[in-house]
């Protein structure tokens, strides 16, 4: 009998999650609830780097941050855009990149960019 009882204990802890959902978390995840996993998870790793970097961000603006592949034909890169001072992923925001990786910028202000003459 005791060894009945002590299943059923297992039972029940196996069933309770380890860790209590944080509000943040909670939030995050109703936001992005129509969004693709994957889309997900680049915003997640986004709003990490914007914690890592802090104010360094200004420094680093233009620069690429981390390259990463997806797929056998598909390349991603997170970069910092040199106008907007954003965290940015050529999937999501798309890049124009600098030759010299120093002056990547993503689409939108790619576009904004003034015409020289």
């Amino acid at each position: 009998m005791t060894i009945d009882s002590n299943r059923s204990r297992r039972g029940k802890a196996a069933k309770r999650p380890l860790f209590a959902e944080l509000p943040e978390a909670a939030e995050a995840g109703e936001e992005e609830g129509d969004l693709p996993r994957d889309e997900v998870g680049r915003r997640k790793i986004k709003r990490q780097y914007q914690e890592l970097l802090g104010i360094r961000i200004e420094k680093l603006k233009g620069r690429v941050l981390n390259r990463e592949r997806i797929n056998k034909t598909i390349d991603g890169t997170y970069f910092i855009c040199a106008r907007c001072v954003k965290i940015c992923h050529s999937l999501d925001e798309g890049l124009v990149e600098d030759p010299d990786n120093r002056n990547n910028l993503c689409a939108k202000c790619s576009k904004n960019r003034p015409v020289s003459v």
